[in-house]
């Protein structure tokens, strides 16, 4: 990619994409080039990428063929403002803003090309799981670009926006339900005898590697279920106090929850612009 990429922000979620981007080979880090204001962190992302760090916005603004908005979202106003004008005309702009519709950006980038996305947190070691969506001017081309980023840290899937509130509550928020069922384990393993170290870590290694063999084999769950489910075994005992408890109906509660929040967000979001 010979496009220059730049970052207004420089974070968790940005240095992910950064370091996957390098990773991957996808582009050189004399491409990349991100704002940040704090000098310490410039200092930060310069020595551990060699990219270009600035506390400029507008530098990046200026210069990014291709710009990512990784800000946090009740700075999204403000920075628009700030950079709307110096935006290149041509520049497609990328946003990793949870909660900020395509229209409340296309609004203040005047007919600029803009991709919205939802990406999670475990995109810090490369296996996120992102989102897309166009906006009302960006072309095939620039959906392909976007998934060739978003790809360096993950899997990526195509949506239309108005099912990024629904991603929000599953991917976007899911990290946090599976490092809640994560503890659970470990804490029931404790009480069985275990140490917290083994528990902990047997916990974590069984939802990894339950979900890389879902991915892997392409089985339904419920397949893969039945195969450690034995007649009369364990596993099924288990299950029968997971469903007792009403595991999958609040599974199914917390996604919802959050998807609504999410539009509550983006809504206000709206009526603000």
């Amino acid at each position: 990619m010979q496009q220059t990429i730049g970052f207004l922000g420089t974070g968790n979620m940005a240095e992910a994409l950064i370091k996957g981007l390098l990773r991957s080979g996808v582009v050189t880090a004399d491409k990349i080039i991100g704002s940040e204001p704090r000098a310490e962190r410039c200092d930060e992302m310069r020595k551990a990428y060699g990219i270009v760090a600035t506390p400029d916005n507008l530098e990046v603004a200026r210069k990014a063929d291709i710009l990512v908005l990784s800000i946090k979202p009740q700075l999204m106003k403000k920075v628009l403002g700030e950079v709307s004008q110096v935006v290149k005309p041509d520049a497609l702009v990328i946003s990793i803003a949870a909660g900020i519709p395509l229209e409340a950006i296309e609004s203040r980038l005047h007919g600029r090309r803009v991709v919205r996305t939802m990406p999670n947190t475990p995109a810090l070691v490369g296996a996120g799981a992102t989102a897309l969506a166009a906006g009302m001017h960006a072309h095939e081309a620039d959906m392909a670009i976007a998934r060739r980023i978003f790809d360096a840290i993950g899997l990526t899937v195509v949506v239309d926006e108005q099912q990024l509130d629904a991603v929000t509550g599953l991917s976007g928020s899911g990290p946090a339900y599976v490092f809640l069922i994560i503890e659970a384990l470990s804490d029931a393993g404790v009480k069985m005898g275990l140490s917290r170290y083994n528990a902990q870590l047997l916990a974590a290694q069984t939802v990894l590697g339950s979900a890389k063999l879902l991915l892997e084999t392409g089985q339904h769950p419920g397949a893969l279920k039945d195969m450690v489910t034995s007649p009369g075994g364990t596993a099924i005992a288990g299950l029968h106090t997971l469903e007792a408890g009403g595991l999958r109906t609040t599974l199914m509660n917390a996604v919802e929850a959050a998807t609504r929040r999410s539009q509550e967000l983006g809504a206000a979001m709206i009526k603000g612009a």
